[in-house]
């Protein structure tokens, strides 16, 4: 199955320990050796691979670690590349803060009933 955006969060994590099931079951791994591997405990392999719970981030990171599938990471979330304008226009320097939009510059007429906004 494909994860799609309108996937419900429940069916993501449940598809996602389907995964993580097949991986370590093509590993020929226990969920207790893959949790011994991982530094996990057993109860937390299988909570991910049920899909039931949303176990900590930390969890979830250290069997895909065991499970050697960390390099899939960079396809989840790629590190962003500023387009050489940007580079140009940031001149070495590292962003720090997202910046607001400016305000809308009020109008000098006053609002009158029937005026449209």
């Amino acid at each position: 199955m494909k994860i799609t955006k309108q996937a419900t969060d429940e069916v993501v994590l449940h598809e996602l320990g389907q995964r993580l099931a097949r991986i370590r079951l093509d590993r020929n791994l226990t969920q207790a050796q893959l949790a011994t591997q991982a530094g996990v405990s057993k109860r937390t392999v299988e909570r991910l691979e049920a899909g039931t719970v949303g176990t900590q981030l930390s969890g979830f990171i250290r069997v895909c670690r065991a499970l050697d599938v960390m390099e899939r990471f960079d396809l989840l979330v790629p590190e962003p590349v500023p387009s050489p304008v940007e580079q140009l226009k940031m001149a070495g320097r590292k962003r720090q803060r997202a910046s607001t939009g400016k305000p809308a510059k009020p109008s000098d007429k006053k609002w009158q009933w029937g005026d449209k906004q």
